[in-house]
């Protein structure tokens, strides 16, 4: 007999990202390639409805939640933030082959030439909180330009650039305390398809390095270039809090 008790109903798209299977856009397009069943009825909805006791499947095989995991890595440039690509090496590269076992997957990205601060989890629900805009996550960047740029650049900057067909700005853009007049850092509360390199070409500049220093309350602190950690109690605790000045 079939579950009944719809006490505990998950909707088929959150109960993917419990497998950890990717982000909610990622198991959503799984979903609507028609690869995923609830005992043995293929659904083509996010919005199914997954019962208590209920078998969901992945191309015939069983998926069931995992144990949540969540890592930062300080990425180098020259790699790609993604599981896999034929083409390029990517961030799993860098580590041993058990954290891609865990079904981690990169929370949004940092592009090739991009370094820096980068969320690793098999999380769902929990990545597209950090990236959606909805849930007012800042990110700060350290960038370097070609130039040293004016305070009046400073302040055309802060006023944005289209992006995408869409205007967006910075929550702030100031220079970096000890470092040389070519630095500035960028506090971002959106992110979007190469935003920072797009912007200072609006402005007139070219980026010549890119650092994320921090997602929200996590910061870079003494991560070195290639090195991973586990976030601790205290790290998920500081994730809960998650704001509007996150």
């Amino acid at each position: 007999m079939k579950p009944t008790d719809t006490t505990q109903a998950r909707r088929l798209n959150r109960f993917l990202a419990e497998c950890g299977l990717g982000s909610r856009r990622k198991v959503e397009e799984l979903i609507r390639s028609g690869r995923i069943a609830i005992e043995g009825e293929t659904q083509t909805e996010p919005g199914a409805k997954v019962l208590l006791g209920q078998q969901v499947t992945l191309d015939g095989s069983p998926v069931s939640p995992i144990t949540k995991r969540y890592f930062l890595l300080n990425k180098p440039r020259g790699f790609v933030c993604a599981v896999s690509d034929r083409r390029e090496k990517t961030i799993f590269d860098l580590l041993p082959s058990w954290y891609k076992d865990l079904g981690l997957f990169p929370v949004g990205r940092l592009d090739k030439e991009s370094e820096g601060l980068l969320l690793l989890t098999n999380d769902g629900t929990f990545a597209q909180k950090v990236i959606h805009p909805s849930g007012g996550i800042r990110k700060i960047y350290e960038i370097r330009l070609d130039r040293v740029p004016a305070a009046e650049d400073l302040k055309k900057w802060e006023k944005g650039a289209l992006v995408e067909g869409k205007w967006v700005c910075p929550v702030r853009v100031e220079r970096v305390p000890g470092r040389s007049g070519y630095w500035i850092r960028v506090t971002l509360r959106e992110g979007r398809k190469r935003e920072l390199r797009v912007m200072a070409a609006a402005h007139g500049f070219r980026v010549v390095r890119l650092i994320r220093t921090a997602i929200g309350k996590l910061e870079i602190g003494s991560l070195g270039t290639g090195e991973i950690r586990e976030l601790g109690q205290d790290d998920l605790a500081r994730i809960a809090g998650w704001g509007e000045n996150g």
